[in-house]
């Protein structure tokens, strides 16, 4: 038996314009990235908003595994199986992260005759989305700390900070540390630490979102701490939602990509 990888070289994918047809989309209403991937215009939500919706089926498992349980490959098989019998349909998974890509986990595209491809760009980097869900999420992680540091006029509590950092590799030696010990000029010293960029909350923020003021009206609400009277810090007190949804832009439009059947 041929591995996944050997598997998604041979395959003979469409144009992701062609793609884009199947499903009722133009030109217009994808912006693509390359031949055989696109991100899609939320302008063809409001195109579609009077047309009723369609039927939902949720892959989902109770206990996850160090090597995953299947959801993504029976989603995709669901998919192709559907198109077989002539109905029309769309997959909706969630994108890889490379701390699990490089990890034993492996990459998020399936397995076997049940693939999205083009296999390498969707599991490391893509179009970007999740590093843009780590800027964003840094970015108020900086604006955070900056705060403090110019006076701390929010009263915000050192040992009451629960927003950390995120990056998309994991690295356990970062999990907990302490950071601002440069001396004057390197910030005040207090506990953070780096999670998965997937765990970010801003992540979470941006899988329901369907517009920027949405999106940027659910990032204004963040809780980064709390002050020394027991409230909480948001981050539109910072005033970082309007920077923080302009790295999110096009992070917010959905991707198209194809299954091994087209």
């Amino acid at each position: 038996m041929p591995s996944n990888i050997e598997i998604a070289q041979k395959a003979r994918l469409k144009p992701i314009v062609e793609i884009a047809k199947c499903i009722g989309l133009n030109e217009d209403d994808i912006e693509p990235y390359g031949n055989y991937k696109a991100k899609i215009s939320l302008e063809v939500l409001k195109r579609f908003k009077d047309k009723p919706d369609g039927r939902l089926i949720i892959v989902t498992s109770v206990t996850p595994t160090r090597t995953g349980e299947g959801k993504t490959t029976m989603a995709i098989g669901l998919a192709q199986a559907f198109g077989r019998l002539g109905r029309r349909n769309i997959v909706v998974l969630r994108q890889p992260s490379l701390g699990p890509v490089f990890g034993v986990k492996g990459g998020a595209t399936g397995g076997g005759l049940a693939q999205v491809l083009p296999m390498e760009d969707i599991n490391i980097h893509f179009t970007g989305d999740l590093h843009a869900i780590t800027s964003a999420h840094n970015l108020l992680t900086s604006l955070m700390e900056n705060h403090i540091y110019r006076g701390n006029e929010l009263n915000i509590n050192l040992h009451e900070i629960f927003w950390k950092r995120v990056m998309d590799i994991e690295c356990r030696d970062l999990r907990n540390i302490v950071v601002g010990l440069g001396g004057e000029l390197g910030g005040i010293p207090h506990e953070s630490g780096f999670e998965i960029t997937t765990a970010s909350e801003i992540a979470a923020i941006h899988a329901p979102s369907c517009s920027l003021m949405e999106l940027k009206q659910r990032m204004a609400e963040i809780t980064v701490a709390y002050d020394k009277n027991g409230s909480p810090v948001k981050a539109k007190q910072l005033r970082a939602e309007g920077a923080m949804t302009i790295l999110m832009k096009d992070a917010l439009k959905p991707n198209l990509v194809q299954t091994l059947e087209n």
